[in-house]
């Protein structure tokens, strides 16, 4: 009795690979495992209706609380990818973990997935599968198929496929992020329709604006306060200014700045295996976070801790978005992580407005900033001794070296 987990959505792509594993690879029995880390719940319907249909014994494992606290730890890295934030991208090492634990108290012989020959997934999710002893499937990339063709056995065995516009679009959602692509989206000129969007407004079309107060410790939000709310806005599920998890302030803060048509980016995307794709994304509360933690990184970090945490967050989200965050590499770039953001502990207050989320103010007891040293309104640079003067030898060295580069080449020259 041979038996398969199948990583599933109930979307176009797990639907044919249910039939696919029995006809083409043989197996007897295969096992769908759905793994929430924040889709809607009617994917949870749909796929439970699809399944129904198929005849497939499913299994659904929260990982909600597992992918949230990962999202707000990205935080501590301000964790993007050519300028998107990395929901899919995190969320697959999760998603993949839980089908592995599920196949292996299910006695599967194998695992597989849905995903085609060329994305990023495939890669993210035999990255954890390929540390076990069970046998990688993956029928799509394969057997070499095609979404067309996809659509046309779906037809073909009458089989129930819930997907966005049909099955043209290609859908994937989590808490930090909402991904859409597909069909005319892969075209680089083709401008999408208001319609692909589900968790942001037209930036133009609110009203107003909205400041949100977000609370960190040791770099890590830890409650929000609205302040000056409009009629429409959302109230916070422990009342507004109280502590939150990080599934429920996620869970917020999307739907108060999508309101603001915040978090939406729409990209030519370099993907691992050297492909360039259309991609369209929506991340509400993620920007809001993103920028409001790098706005307090710049109140309370040095010069010199700035610019060399940049180096170490480009190459911590580079490991993210290829799915190896258990990569020792990581957890050496983390220790140096930690260490800067035990002083990332304070307040950000950002305004919500037309599609931007801008951090308009900032305070913190570790702020690396004095306002007598720094203010036009004092003479000298208090408390160290300083005068303006004092700047003026500075002014002197200063691009000497260039200076005298340039009037050797000229001496040169003119001999």
């Amino acid at each position: 009795m041979e038996r398969v987990a199948l990583a599933f959505s109930g979307g176009l792509d797990t639907t044919v690979c249910v039939g696919l594993l029995e006809e083409e690879y043989g197996y007897d029995e295969v096992i769908g495992v759905t793994v929430d880390v924040g889709q809607p719940e009617e994917e949870f319907e749909e796929a439970e209706e699809t399944a129904e249909a198929l005849d497939v014994e499913t299994h659904v494992v929260d990982a909600r609380e597992e992918f949230a606290t990962l999202c707000l730890d990205s935080l501590k890295a301000n964790a993007t990818y050519q300028g998107y934030p990395l929901g899919t991208a995190m969320a697959r090492p999760v998603i993949a973990n839980a089908i592995l634990e599920t196949a292996i108290e299910n006695d599967c012989d194998a695992v597989a997935h849905g995903c085609t020959g060329k994305g990023n997934d495939q890669l993210r999710f035999e990255a954890v599968w390929r540390d076990s002893d069970l046998d990688v499937i993956a029928p799509v990339r394969e057997l070499e198929l095609t979404r067309e063709w996809e659509m046309q056995y779906a037809e073909e065995h009458d089989l129930p496929v819930q997907s966005g516009n049909d099955g043209d679009w290609s859908i994937d959602t989590n808490l930090w992020s909402r991904s859409v692509e597909g069909a005319d989206l892969e075209k680089p000129d083709y401008v999408p329709p208001e319609d692909i969007y589900e968790w942001t407004d037209a930036p133009g079309d609110a009203d107003g604006t909205e400041l949100v107060e977000i609370e960190f410790e040791d770099g890590e939000p830890v409650a929000l306060d609205t302040v000056g709310e409009t009629p429409t806005s959302p109230q916070p599920p422990a009342g507004d200014g109280d502590d939150l998890g990080p599934v429920e302030l996620i869970e917020y803060l999307n739907e108060l700045a999508g309101a603001y048509g915040v978090g939406r980016t729409d990209m030519m995307e370099d993907r691992m295996l050297g492909l360039k794709v259309r991609e369209n994304y929506e991340h509400p509360a993620a920007t809001v976070l993103l920028n409001a933690h790098e706005a307090l990184e710049g109140l309370v970090l040095t010069q010199e801790e700035r610019e060399f945490k940049s180096q170490i967050d480009q190459q911590w989200s580079k490991k993210a978005y290829q799915g190896l965050i258990d990569a020792p590499l990581v957890g050496a770039l983390e220790g140096f992580i930690e260490e800067t953001q035990s002083r990332v502990t304070g307040t950000v207050t950002i305004k919500l407005e037309g599609g931007s989320a801008r951090a308009v103010g900032r305070e913190s007891e570790y702020a690396a900033y004095s306002e007598d040293a720094a203010s036009f309104n004092t003479e000298t640079v208090e408390g160290q001794g300083i005068t303006q003067k004092d700047a003026t030898g500075v002014a002197k060295y200063h691009g000497f070296q260039g200076r005298l580069a340039n009037s050797v080449v000229d001496g040169v020259d003119e001999d």
